[in-house]
C-alpha cells in the first residue's frame, strides 16, 4: 500500500514510530516511553518559560504551546509528546466563566446544576481554539518522526468539575445529578461528548498522531453506574473520530473495576494505572487492545537501582501483551527529579532493544 492510499492518521511520517507501532499491537524496535504530565511540571525550564503566565493563558499562546510541548521529548528523549494543554481548555473556549486557581485546579464560576445551564455549553468550531491549530502546526515540523499525542478530557470528568464547580473528593454534586436526574445528566454529557469529540478532531486534523481521552476522575463509579451513565458519551467521542485512523487512548485513575467497559468504549489502547498488574488488565480488558502503563510515578523518589527493579517488574508483566506503550500510572509529580525521568527512559529502551 502507498502512503497516499493509507487513511487520513497513516500518511505520516510518524507511521512507523515503535509508540505507534506498539499502538497498532505490531513488533516495535523497542518499547516506546512517554509520560503523562511530561510537558512541564518537573522541568526547570518549565518552570522558567512558564513563570509570571497563567495556566490557561500559556495554553493559548502557540509559541508557548509548543516550546513546553517540546522540552520533556528533548530531555528524556521519549517516543511521544504530549499536546501542552488542559481539559478545561475546551470549555473556556466556548465561554465559560473558569480559572485554573493554582494549588486547587480548575474552578467553574456558575457550576451547571440545571437544564437551563446546558444552554451555556454552545459547540466548539475551529475558530474557538485556533491557537491549537497553530501550535501544532509548530509541532509537527519540530517533532519530525516522533508522534504527537491530541488530548481532551473525558465527559464525565469534564462534567464533574463542571457541576461540583471545581474539583471534589466525594462527587456529591454529580453523583446527585446522574442518580436523580437521570436523563439531565445524559443529556450534559452528550453535549459534552460533541465538545471533547470537536477538540480532539481539530487536533488530529491539525497534525496529531493518536489520541488520549482522560477520564481522571471515573474511579469513583461501580461499573454499573459506569456502564449506564457514562460508557455511551465516551462511545460517541471514540466514534467521532474513528474515521481518522489514529490510535484512540483511554486513561483514568483508580479504574481497575473498569478497565473492560473502558476498552468497550472503544479506544484501541487502554491505560492502566499502577493498582493493577499489566498482565492482570489484559485479561479484564480482553484481547484486541493494546496497554498502556503502569509504573507507579511514587517509584521515581527511589534510588535508581529501585526504580529499575520496579520499572523490570511492569516489563515482565507486559511482555506476553499484544501491544505495549510504557508510561507511569498517572502523571509526572511536580517534585520529580527530572533526571530520574530520563534514565527510566534509557533504561526501558536498553532493556527492551529487539
Amino acid at each position: 500500500m502507498s502512503t497516499d492510499e493509507r487513511p487520513p492518521g497513516q500518511q505520516t511520517k510518524t507511521y512507523e514510530s515503535a509508540f505507534l507501532q506498539a499502538c497498532r499491537r505490531e513488533p516495535v524496535p523497542h518499547t516506546p516511553v512517554w509520560f503523562m504530565r511530561q510537558a512541564g511540571r518537573s522541568l526547570p525550564e518549565y518552570l522558567k518559560v512558564r513563570e509570571g503566565i497563567a495556566m490557561l493563558d500559556s495554553c493559548m499562546r502557540p509559541d508557548l504551546v509548543a516550546e513546553i510541548t517540546m522540552q520533556p521529548v528533548r530531555r528524556h528523549k521519549v517516543d511521544a509528546a504530549i499536546y501542552f494543554s488542559d481539559i478545561v481548555v475546551p470549555l473556556k473556549a466556548i465561554g465559560l466563566d473558569l480559572d485554573i486557581k493554582p494549588g486547587v485546579g480548575p474552578v467553574v464560576a456558575e457550576p451547571i446544576r440545571t437544564r437551563a445551564d446546558l444552554d451555556r455549553l454552545r459547540d466548539l468550531t475551529p475558530e474557538d481554539v485556533w491557537y491549537v491549530t497553530e501550535a501544532i502546526g509548530l509541532l509537527t515540523g519540530e517533532l519530525g518522526a516522533t508522534p504527537l499525542i491530541g488530548f481532551a478530557g473525558a465527559p464525565f470528568t469534564l462534567a464533574s468539575y463542571l457541576v461540583e464547580g471545581g474539583p471534589s473528593r466525594n462527587h456529591e454534586h454529580t453523583k446527585a445529578m446522574m442518580y436523580g436526574d437521570p436523563e439531565l445528566w445524559a443529556d450534559l454529557l452528550d453535549r459534552l461528548a460533541d465538545i471533547t469529540a470537536a477538540f480532539l478532531t481539530v487536533q488530529i486534523e491539525a497534525g496529531a498522531s493518536a489520541v488520549q481521552l482522560f477520564d481522571s476522575w471515573v474511579g469513583a463509579l461501580a461499573p454499573a453506574d459506569y456502564r449506564r451513565s457514562v460508557l455511551p458519551a465516551s462511545a460517541k467521542v471514540f466514534d467521532a473520530v474513528a474515521g481518522y485512523g489514529v490510535p484512540r487512548i483511554h486513561f483514568g485513575v483508580g479504574t481497575g473495576e473498569l478497565l473492560g467497559l473502558m476498552g468497550e468504549a472503544g479506544a484501541d489502547v487502554v491505560g492502566v494505572d499502577w493498582r493493577v498488574p499489566l498482565d492482570e488488565a489484559a485479561r479484564r480488558v480482553g484481547p484486541g487492545k493494546a496497554l498502556q502503563g503502569n509504573l507507579d510515578p511514587a517509584v521515581l523518589f527511589a534510588p535508581t537501582p529501585a526504580v529499575e527493579t520496579k520499572a523490570r517488574e511492569v516489563l515482565d508483566a507486559a511482555a506476553g501483551l499484544e501491544g505495549h506503550v510504557f508510561n507511569l500510572g498517572h502523571g509526572v509529580l511536580p517534585s520529580m527529579d527530572p533526571d530520574a525521568l530520563t534514565r527510566l527512559v534509557e533504561y526501558v529502551h536498553t532493556e527492551t532493544a529487539r
